[in-house]
């Protein structure tokens, strides 16, 4: 009897090592590319045009994600953070420093993105949302 719960206890040892070491460290729901669809006054149109997006896909570290996004100028990066309840914190916002004929939308972007303390995930759609009730509204890059 004794061999038998000691053989048992190590395969359930081992299974539950294999399982954590072979565990990503993802969260496919919002760990993936967006495309930014509603912003501000911005029409759809403008932002397709920019291509607008964010990049999520990094492995996360320590909980949080490495982000990049472009605006139709400068390259920018951040930090994020999912929490429960759906609080997110954004932090470690900044870009590369090109000049370009139309910054508007990079700047009203880089103004309000690190103010985002809510988000939501609707199927495809990711949305973000300030204490203000401003939001940004995102579907994924990889949905037809």
């Amino acid at each position: 009897m004794k061999k038998i719960i000691t053989a048992f206890l190590a395969i359930l040892f081992f299974g539950m090592l294999l399982n954590c070491s072979s565990r990503n460290n993802r969260e496919p729901h919002v760990q993936r590319e967006w495309m930014l669809i509603s912003f501000g006054d911005f029409t759809k149109d403008q932002l397709i045009k920019k291509k607008a997006k964010i990049d999520l896909t990094a492995e996360k570290e320590g909980g949080k994600i490495k982000g990049s996004a472009f605006m139709g100028c400068n390259r920018i990066f951040f930090t994020m953070e999912f929490k429960n309840k759906r609080k997110v914190k954004i932090s470690g916002l900044g870009s590369t420093e090109m000049m370009c004929n139309d910054m508007n939308l990079e700047t009203l972007f880089l103004e309000s993105f690190e103010k985002m303390t809510k988000y939501s995930v609707d199927g495809h759609f990711l949305t973000l949302t300030d204490d203000k009730g401003n939001v940004m509204k995102f579907v994924a890059a990889d949905w037809d």
